[in-house]
């Protein structure tokens, strides 16, 4: 879950930042949510016991490219957080916060 003050503007920026993902409708409970292989991301509304905000678990993409995803990030309206940091064989992460201040994770190879 990605707790956001409005979920549909949260769906519509996540379907940018993730263009694999697939938007689907629960007809149990009726709200829409994305799907990403077998991930799925569900943006919620943010409220009192929980905000939006670059607290709690942050989940790493794999991605080709860590400068070239930061720069498509940004340019949705992302904003760089953390990094990009050198880790293990030859790997770099960094984060990444989505509009709300949400964390998004990025792990590659180093440039």
């Amino acid at each position: 879950m990605i707790h956001v003050p409005d979920p549909e503007q949260g769906i519509a920026w996540y379907e940018q930042a993730f263009p694999l993902a697939k938007r689907h409708k629960s007809k149990e409970h009726d709200f829409e949510f994305l799907r990403l292989g077998n991930v799925q991301l569900e943006l919620v509304r943010a409220d009192e016991k929980v905000s939006s905000g670059p607290s709690g678990t942050v989940v790493y993409w794999q991605v080709v490219s860590i400068p070239e995803e930061v720069k498509r990030l940004v340019a949705l309206g992302g904003k760089l957080y953390r990094g990009p940091l050198r880790i293990e064989d030859s790997l770099s992460m960094c984060q990444v916060q989505d509009p709300w201040g949400n964390c998004i994770g990025l792990r590659g190879p180093t440039p």
